[in-house]
């Protein structure tokens, strides 16, 4: 895989950016591409965002792009605004093609359809909503107050295999719940992220509240190197062509 000149990460809570993507976020930064990553829930202020704030400084993606939502089980971490799933849907749509519009990325990263292995709602509808912005932001009569029009070329969904959910999920998920991944042959890229693992692990440890509650940031910090390098040291997407040209597919192989 070659590297984008530009990458927008889109995650439903702090943390994900980190857990999903964080080695294709350090890695496209260590060449030197724009990478930036907007976050559905949570508002600028909480503490979940200054943890954020310093998970994308680890990584290279600058500062946090926030839509403002709360999560869906947290009604504190936006106060006095309406949850990611409670909200109008075209609103919401409108917010990230604005971020869309104004980063003009080449490559959008996001949620797969089922939110991950554990299929949470804010994932799930994170993943709704990336697909939607990254198709209107390039027509120009949707969202005409939200800037220039912009179609980013590619966008890749991070995923699990379900050989790869197989032999790791049960770690990565507290017993007992459903379990989400798609079939082997849907994914089209499987992303040895090691040569960037210190910088994931590093984010992944920032969002310190996860850490400290037990959340999957947690369970990995009380792991041996060898078993994080096990669980997360590879990152797999599903690719979907939004602008097909010789020149962008070529670049994205």
């Amino acid at each position: 895989m070659r590297e984008a000149e530009s990458v927008l990460g889109v995650f439903a809570h702090p943390d994900d950016e980190s857990l999903s993507a964080g080695g294709l976020l350090a890695r496209h930064a260590a060449v030197g591409a724009r990478t930036a990553v907007v976050t559905a829930t949570w508002g600028l202020g909480t503490g979940r965002a200054a943890e954020l704030a310093e998970a994308l400084k680890v990584l290279g993606a600058g500062q946090p792009r926030m839509l403002g939502y709360a999560d869906a089980r947290v009604p504190e971490s936006a106060p006095g605004c309406a949850r990611l799933l409670d909200a109008p849907l075209d609103e919401a749509v409108g917010r990230l093609v604005g971020h869309l519009r104004e980063f003009r990325p080449q490559l959008v990263v996001t949620h797969d359809a089922y939110g991950g292995l554990t299929g949470h709602p804010d994932h799930r509808h994170t993943h709704r909503l990336t697909m939607l912005a990254a198709h209107a932001a390039g027509l120009e009569l949707l969202y005409p107050d939200a800037g220039s029009p912009w179609q980013p070329s590619f966008l890749w969904a991070a995923t699990h295999p379900a050989s790869a959910a197989r032999e790791l999920g049960q770690e990565l998920m507290k017993p007992g719940r459903t379990m989400f991944s798609v079939p082997d042959h849907v994914v089209d890229t499987a992303l040895d992220v090691r040569p960037w693992l210190a910088q994931k692990l590093a984010a992944i440890f920032a969002h310190s509240s996860e850490v400290r509650r037990g959340a999957l940031p947690g369970r990995l910090a009380a792991l041996s190197a060898t078993d994080r390098e096990r669980l997360v040291g590879t990152e797999w997407y599903v690719r979907h062509d939004l602008r097909p040209a010789a020149a962008d597919t070529e670049a994205m192989r």
